[in-house]
């Protein structure tokens, strides 16, 4: 069979054996108009990694538009209101690979009204490629950009200073905006910044060097992609198993089985293992486990499978089966740093709202609004009382019933929450767990 026909067939094959190219997940930041859909179609086009359909279509677009230029945006920028408004408005992801790695990159908005969406693409990012225009330097939305991404665990930021070709090439400009950008990062206890000077709009530097800025010594940023390290798997914590669903089946011959289906959180989970059921607490052992076709002697993130216990004990959506010896927190509050959501109501004290963490929901009470975040300053102000419309800030939260919860320090999967307004189902808040109890 040839390699054409093994593809046809859903099976890639790798003539140098199995693929072992590690996968960088990559999220967009900074402000409005800095370049990044410019940027990532830059690097998709450069690297080979568009076809001959889909350039045309951009091509198409670019002239109807009346440019003069092929607006490699597009490649990234699908929706009829974004193209026309020429911002991007929802987080859209490629998928692209180089003989060294594999990558999952995530285009986010930099408008203030889209913050929602930037965190949405940055929640699962292992780096953060941080644009800034040449011409206007760092921006407040550059900030608030660059706080949440650290706020959200990644540790890498690639400040790509964009549009040099505006400004001459000029070095100085370029060293301005690093050492003003690093300052920042360093007051957060970010320490791996990496700077590059580059014309998205060009391609100088991006896949390729540029003999328009000598005075740059270090990789192009595709190279430089190549060589970061990736955040630590999921399997790497301890097991977490939130129960999506209950099985019993009805026919006689399986009038015994009772399985709880869901998706592998975080940890390794094997056949034998001593859990807990939380909230209750309740320890019992690992029976077995089921994938669609076949029992498991073990699973890992972000295997769906279907777990059998070996006592009959309480288990419903929304509960957990964890690690007996590493268990999560069974929280009635938690203190969380909030990213506020709502262009209709500011978040303050008493306020009730619905929590939804992995697949548990609980009704809640703002407790406390304890502190706002000014992007500029990185100071809290401790004498807030609410939280507007993108605004971050410290909130404790009381829950109607407990939740099982990490530090998002710890785990992005079980550290993490949303907040729901229960009169409109509106997501109104995204949330990272400092602590509960």
């Amino acid at each position: 069979m040839t390699t054409e026909q093994s593809s046809l067939n859903g099976t890639l094959t790798d003539p140098l054996g199995p693929d072992q190219r590690t996968l960088l997940r990559l999220a967009t930041a900074g402000s409005v108009d800095d370049g990044k859909s410019t940027l990532i179609g830059r690097l998709l086009f450069d690297s080979k990694q568009t076809f001959i359909d889909q350039m045309e279509a951009i091509e198409r677009s670019s002239r109807t538009r009346g440019e003069e230029d092929v607006n490699l945006a597009y490649l990234t920028d699908g929706l009829r209101s974004e193209r026309e408004q020429g911002i991007t408005i929802d987080v859209a992801y490629r998928y692209f690979s180089t003989p060294r790695r594999k990558f999952i990159l995530a285009d986010t908005p930099g408008h203030v009204q889209y913050t929602r969406n930037m965190v949405t693409g940055a929640s699962t990012a292992d780096a953060a490629l941080l644009l800034v225009d040449a011409r206007r330097g760092v921006l407040e939305q550059t900030r608030r950009h660059a706080y949440l991404s650290n706020l959200l665990g990644i540790r890498h930021f690639v400040l790509c200073v964009n549009k040099m070709d505006l400004v001459g090439w000029d070095q100085a400009v370029f060293d301005e905006i690093t050492e003003e950008l690093t300052r920042f990062a360093s007051r957060m206890g970010v320490t791996d910044v990496r700077a590059i000077p580059i014309s998205a709009k060009f391609g100088d530097w991006v896949v390729e060097p540029s003999e328009r800025m000598p005075w740059y010594d270090g990789p192009p940023l595709l190279e430089l992609l190549e060589t970061l390290e990736a955040s630590e798997p999921p399997q790497h914590h301890a097991s977490r198993f939130p129960v999506q669903y209950v099985i019993r089946p009805l026919r006689d011959e399986f009038h015994d089985y009772r399985g709880y289906a869901g998706t592998m959180a975080s940890g390794v989970l094997r056949v034998g293992d001593r859990v807990k059921v939380m909230p209750s607490g309740a320890e019992t052992t690992v029976a077995g486990i089921d994938a669609f076709d076949q029992q498991l002697a073990e699973a890992t993130p972000p295997m769906a499978i279907t777990v059998r216990l070996a006592d009959q004990l309480d288990v419903r959506r929304g509960s957990m089966i964890v690690s007996a010896q590493h268990p999560p927190v069974a929280a009635s509050s938690i203190d969380a740093h909030i990213c506020w959501m709502s262009e209709r109501v500011p978040l303050r004290a008493r306020d009730r709202l619905v929590v939804k963490q992995t697949t548990q929901t609980t009704r809640a009470m703002v407790e406390e609004v304890g502190a706002r975040l000014d992007v500029n300053t990185l100071e809290y102000d401790l004498t807030a009382s609410q939280l507007s419309l993108n605004e971050i800030g410290r909130v404790r939260l009381r829950l109607m019933a407990p939740l099982s919860v990490d530090p998002y320090a710890e785990s992005r999967e079980t550290g993490a929450f949303i907040l729901i307004d229960e009169a409109t189902s509106a997501t109104v808040g995204a949330g990272m767990i400092t602590s509960g109890e």
